[in-house]
């Protein structure tokens, strides 16, 4: 069978390789799923190896790799406003946890993921690491929508829809990733929801399937000071001394929010491996506390960024949260260099793929990787005039300027359209269950 060839002619590529190069005048070769070559524009001409390319004009666009959200709850964007302006605790105890209880089966985890691709696809997020219930069904899902992602195993120690104990939860956690081995554009991580809700045999177990699959660990940590202190009464240690002695700091684990960390955690996390996946705006919402991102950077650790889920941020916008994350890094610290605009980027791209244990194949944009792209439109009054791009796309974009998106090379966004999507239709849905959940609240 023929190759089928995509020539990208954008103003600019944003590869975030190593040297964070910023080209002009590059045109950038698909072939089939992968990045072929990086050509000067002017030898598009003289090229006889690329039989009927499809030529693709990117006017005023910067070519960049597509967006990894290292840390979402995607199905809770059917609960998006249910709960706003609570602190966690009561959040997830007096609102969430009871409506999970009384809405979420397979049905509402398809439609709630549909809702939150068509979203993280409108933004520029082509990969994402999930945790919630039904993960066979939120892979399925995702392969059939063609978006990449990680569907996290999740594991607890009390009874959900989707499993009775701890062991039930890592049975089907088993049965899942031997199922999704199959699928192209997805990948499995253990996730074991929180320190506080899972008991150590089951964490044992994890990090010893963990290092025996060679698949990533995704959990919350040191969310909150109160996680840390009733932690610290209840075991005589903080969670990350805990799961320390439990062999899971290593570079599998993807530690999400981090807000709690002393220096000798930080030393720590960074000798370890351990990559953070900083949600910036989630807890800024929740109160929850603010995680030490330029501290992080300085001692080399991988720090990534997630929206976390829909119902406590309330969006799924990274460009948002590279924003949001470079901003409160700044103010943070007292000091205007921390988590500048390269390193924003970097978190939200190789960064997150680095984490989830794929850099080699998506987060830049390189010979030999896959096609997950995204183009970005920097032609409107908020983003003129363009000094540095880089700048301007963490300070003054808009995510509604990401004018196309490829995933494993197939155009999911042609000049601002859906190409796969129907978005009228996935907000229909989502309009019935409001009116079905919004009639109980």
């Amino acid at each position: 069978m023929p190759h089928a060839y995509q020539i990208l002619l954008p103003e600019r590529v944003l590869t975030v390789n190593a040297a964070f190069e910023c080209l002009q005048d590059t045109a950038v070769v698909l072939e089939d799923n992968r990045i072929h070559a990086l050509i000067d524009r002017e030898e598009i001409g003289q090229l006889e190896c690329y039989p009927q390319a499809q030529i693709v004009e990117l006017p005023h666009a910067v070519l960049m790799p597509g967006l990894v959200n290292a840390h979402t709850h995607a199905s809770m964007s059917l609960f998006r406003g249910i709960a706003d302006d609570l602190p966690l605790m009561e959040w997830l105890g007096e609102h969430i946890w009871p409506a999970e209880a009384r809405w979420v089966d397979s049905t509402f985890v398809a439609d709630g993921l549909e809702l939150s691709v068509c979203e993280m696809i409108r933004s520029g997020t082509t990969c994402f690491n999930d945790m919630y219930f039904f993960p066979d069904v939120a892979a399925a899902t995702s392969q059939q929508l063609g978006m990449r992602s990680v569907v996290g195993l999740i594991v607890l120690d009390f009874p959900t829809i989707w499993a009775g104990d701890a062991d039930e939860y890592l049975h089907k956690a088993l049965a899942v990733h031997d199922e999704i081995r199959e699928y192209p554009l997805v990948t499995s991580a253990f996730a074991p929801h929180a320190p506080y809700t899972v008991s150590d045999e089951p964490l044992r177990q994890l990090a010893m399937y963990s290092s025996e699959l060679d698949i990533p660990v995704h959990m919350h940590v040191h969310e909150t000071a109160h996680e840390v202190a009733e932690a610290q009464q209840k075991t005589g240690m903080r969670p990350l001394e805990r799961l320390d002695q439990l062999n899971l700091l290593n570079p599998g684990l993807v530690a999400v929010h981090m807000t709690e960390l002393d220096d000798f955690e930080i030393e720590r996390i960074a000798e370890a491996g351990v990559s953070v996946a900083h949600c910036p705006e989630s807890n800024l919402k929740l109160a929850s506390g603010t995680c030490p991102v330029g501290a992080l950077q300085e001692r080399g650790v991988n720090v990534c960024l997630g929206t976390d889920g829909a119902a406590s941020n309330n969006d799924l916008d990274l460009f948002g949260e590279m924003r949001t994350a470079a901003l409160l890094a700044k103010a943070a610290a007292g000091d205007a260099r921390v988590c500048d605009a390269r390193q924003a980027i970097e978190m939200a791209t190789i960064n997150g793929a680095r984490a989830l244990g794929l850099a080699d194949r998506i987060g830049s944009i390189e010979v030999g990787k896959l096609a997950d792209l995204v183009a970005i439109d920097l032609s409107a009054p908020n983003t003129q005039p363009v000094y540095d791009p880089v700048a301007q796309l963490v300070y003054a974009l808009n995510s509604r300027q990401v004018r196309d998106v490829w995933i494993d090379g197939v155009r999911q966004l042609d000049n601002f359209e859906f190409c796969r999507l129907d978005p009228a239709a996935i907000a229909t849905r989502a309009q019935s269950w409001a009116a079905r959940i919004g009639s109980e609240a």
